[in-house]
């Protein structure tokens, strides 16, 4: 399973951001804020969409580092052309990516219960399938009625 990368790289990019903001007197221009939000729903949707491929076993670092790029740039760029029409697309891209967001999360707590559940039954199995002790040989022997002296 490779789901360690995209854990890494969510962690990686909590720490760094959390970095940036104790450290420096920064802050985002409010005509910004709905792409740097849509940019982190984006990374927070290609992190658990990894995690989930990771899980299924079909994880690839460059789909993963290229959806990740790309994504950003597409959002940002609907973003950018909604302003320009006049449409509040980041809205839109809150409930798309949110519900991508809770799908693989979704996915990802079934198929960890679904585990968990399994190895549950198979050590309930192994409990009850288990042989129990035979008694002792001493113990299972009749005595011989009528036998030789």
């Amino acid at each position: 399973m490779k789901a360690w990368f995209p854990i890494a790289s969510l962690a990686a990019g909590f720490l760094i951001g959390l970095l940036v903001v104790s450290h420096f007197d920064w802050w985002v221009p409010v005509e910004n804020a709905p792409y740097l939000s849509v940019a982190a729903l984006v990374g927070l949707d290609t992190a658990f969409g990894g995690i989930r491929a990771g899980i299924e076993g079909r994880f690839q670092n460059d789909i993963f580092i290229t959806g990740f790029v790309l994504n950003t740039v597409l959002a940002a760029g609907l973003i950018a052309f909604a302003k320009l029409i006049g449409l509040d697309f980041a809205l839109v891209s809150v409930l798309v990516l949110g519900s991508r967001i809770f799908l693989n999360l979704s996915l990802i707590r079934r198929y960890y219960l679904n585990k968990t559940a399994l190895a549950r039954s198979q050590q309930r199995e192994e409990t009850v399938a288990a042989p129990t002790p035979a008694p002792s040989a001493a113990l299972s022997q009749k005595p011989e009625v009528g036998g030789t002296v």
